[in-house]
């Protein structure tokens, strides 16, 4: 195999040196509201990777994105946590034959974690991408929850923009009776 990257031949699907010098992530964090969030990349140095998420190549790349940043970061979250945590994806619809949020929620299976695939799903499909905050605000996602309640979670989404997905996710979780801890996003378009 060769690294998506560079094409040097590795068993991963990036090299571990462009994983180095090219792929650290580097955790940020915003406020929306009283909602934390934690994102591992500027979105602006992964744009083209992102890009790819509806397509075959999109499948390897989330995956493997997903592993270098989700996963280590809940397993030294959970370290610290005794309590149980639930993990919901924010609209995670299978497009190309695959859901990329679910391959990032996916990656966070780990003990005391429970994943509650396709439970937060929106009923407007209406897309955001290039849209004005105007836009957002006037067209929201019209969330529907249909998982555990009197639940702890974080929320997991792509990428955040705006803040207002997130925003509207969380107000639906906690009319659910669902304690949102803080959400984590692969990348963040403000940083």
């Amino acid at each position: 195999m060769r690294c998506i990257s560079c094409h040097k031949i590795s068993f991963d699907t990036f090299c571990k040196r462009c994983q180095d010098r090219l792929l650290r992530p580097s955790i940020s964090k915003r406020e929306i509201g009283s909602l934390d969030v934690y994102s591992f990349f500027n979105y602006q140095n992964i744009e083209d990777l992102l890009l790819t998420k509806h397509t075959p190549q999109g499948y390897i790349i989330y995956k493997a994105l997903s592993k270098m940043t989700f996963k280590p970061f809940i397993k030294n979250f959970i370290k610290n946590y005794n309590q149980p945590i639930y993990i919901i994806g924010i609209d995670e619809i299978i497009k190309g034959g695959y859901s990329h949020i679910a391959l990032l929620t996916h990656q966070m299976r780990y003990r005391g974690i429970k994943i509650l695939h396709s439970k937060l799903i929106a009923q407007n499909r209406v897309k955001y991408a290039g849209k004005t905050l105007e836009f957002r605000l006037s067209n929201p996602r019209e969330f529907l929850y249909s998982g555990k309640t009197d639940i702890e979670a974080i929320l997991v989404d792509d990428i955040i923009t705006t803040g207002t997905t997130l925003k509207e996710a969380n107000a639906v979780l906690k009319q659910s009776g669902v304690n949102v801890i803080f959400a984590v996003t692969l990348a963040d378009a403000k940083a």
